[in-house]
């Protein structure tokens, strides 16, 4: 009944019900909220008064539910909400559908199809002339259809993403667009196939400004986006990659063919400047398991490859950012200057401490850094980005008593808090007890370093497969989830 309301919220015709197409293109509008009064508000800047965080859903039936009960957007989501509850409702409609994951994903507010990264003349990011960004991730949905509008071939999974960040003929929506067309850069097939290419495929330009305000193009990366896509396989909750489905392997014959496709159809094609010598690299490592609350070690390398010395002066910006890309808060701002003998490597470290981002942290607890570098003796701009994702302790789920048909059990949901400050104003949502509704928990706070224990007690009502999740979620502290599996006999 949800999901037919919103067909009907949508005002679409009943003869225009049985086209996937215009039935993929009502539904991504009706997900959002933005222009029609749709089912989730979206909301990035960290506050989420008078709602729900992103963060804490732990089930699209229940956002489905209080839309289709209170007949008014419900607040509040992030890409992944869209994409699932997006999913639920084409499933419910009798459209196969999936969720997408895009590591490294391009939003591209300018249209013109690569990422542009302004920075002044001391190498830092200037956030007020950089409008697009690259999200850690993005979610979106594949629907499986026939495409009689497209030429043979372009049929299958097509992308939809219900995540209001463009319009498409003048509401907020995308897709569905040809995955097969995405691959082979026939970006001019409908529908907003040039901006779901530019999400996989887009070139990352770092610009430096001069004092006159011009811009100067410095390095092109070819290889920053699109990195990653994932979706679930089919009966279990391992992860499969589709990375193939929508671009080939960089550099190849394939990739270089479908590239001029997708110029021919308008895309820009940016290349780095040739004139300046390449002998000087940088990498920049970090450990991948930093737990938040924890001080962590940037290490950088750099490797001179030439048979000349040289100088570089480095600049380490550091921020707190949204999952986005976008800034909230600077961190660090530090200075080295490095010195390389001929064909020599040089390491450095810079130190990250807690206390320098502890209390800044948004959902997702991630982090940027940027580090540029001018080589001296030959004027080589050196840019790498390199981002950091803090983990979150897990909420430990376990069961007391037997797990049998019929037998009532305790549900034992724990967490610890990893802070050296308390937590406070806490809310606990554990689906998967109630099969109609969650169980919601408040704690008002939980001192630093201490434990919160709650207990549920249930009537098993199902066999066979029994999943419990939950999530904790507190202005200070976003995203902590846990789940446990079970098999009822």
């Amino acid at each position: 009944n949800a999901c037919i309301y919103i067909l009907d919220r949508a005002r679409m015709p009943l003869q225009s019900r049985g086209c996937p197409i215009k039935v993929c293109r009502v539904a991504s509008a009706m997900i959002n909220s933005k222009d029609d009064a749709g089912v989730l508000v979206g909301s990035w800047d960290g506050t989420y008064v008078g709602g729900v965080a992103p963060t804490a859903w732990n089930s699209s039936v229940e956002i489905l539910l209080l839309y289709f009960k209170h007949r008014y957007p419900v607040c509040y989501g992030q890409c992944w909400v869209f994409a699932a509850v997006l999913n639920t409702v084409l499933r419910c409609l009798g459209l196969p559908a999936r969720v997408v994951t895009n590591f490294s994903s391009a939003h591209d507010n300018n249209a013109d199809l690569h990422t542009d990264i302004i920075m002044d003349s001391d190498g830092k990011k200037i956030l007020e002339l950089t409008k697009d960004s690259i999200w850690n991730y993005h979610c979106w949905n594949e629907s499986w259809m026939l495409r009689a509008d497209l030429p043979s071939g372009y049929g299958g999974w097509q992308a939809v993403d219900a995540t209001p960040q463009e319009t498409s003929e003048g509401m907020y929506r995308c897709g569905p667009a040809s995955v097969t067309a995405i691959k082979e850069g026939q970006v001019c097939f409908p529908f907003d196939a040039p901006f779901v290419y530019a999400e996989v495929n887009s070139d990352v330009v770092y610009w430096t400004q001069q004092n006159d305000g011009s811009l100067v193009k410095g390095e092109v990366k070819t290889d920053e986006v699109g990195k990653l896509i994932l979706t679930k396989e089919v009966g279990s909750d391992m992860r499969m990659n589709i990375t193939d489905l929508y671009k080939y392997p960089e550099g190849s014959l394939e990739e270089r063919s479908s590239v001029a496709k997708a110029i021919q159809y308008g895309v820009v094609k940016t290349e780095a400047p040739t004139d300046l010598p390449k002998d000087v690299s940088v990498t920049v490592q970090v450990d991948e398991n930093i737990m938040v609350g924890s001080n962590f070690t940037l290490a950088l390398e750099f490797s001179n490859h030439g048979n000349e010395s040289r100088s570089a002066d480095v600049q380490i910006t550091g921020y707190v950012v949204f999952y986005t890309g976008v800034p909230k808060v600077q961190v660090t701002d530090d200075n080295i200057e490095v010195e390389m003998e001929p064909n020599e490597v040089q390491q450095t470290q810079v130190v990250i401490k807690s206390k320098d981002y502890e209390d800044k942290l948004v959902e997702q607890l991630s982090l940027q850094f940027l580090v540029t570098a001018i080589v001296a003796e030959t004027g080589q701009q050196l840019v790498i980005e390199k981002k950091v994702t803090l983990r979150i302790p897990k909420l430990r789920i376990s069961v007391e008593g037997e797990v049998a048909f019929g037998r009532e059990v305790s549900v034992v949901v724990e967490f610890t808090n990893p802070f050296t400050k308390p937590l406070e104003d806490l809310v606990l949502r554990v689906d998967g007890l109630d099969y109609a509704r969650p169980n919601l928990m408040l704690f008002s706070r939980l001192p630093e370093n201490e434990t919160l224990k709650a207990n549920f007690s249930v009537v098993v009502q199902k066999r066979g497969r029994w999943k419990i999740i939950g999530s904790l979620d507190c202005p200070a502290l976003r995203q902590v989830g846990g789940e446990l599996e079970l098999h009822v006999q």
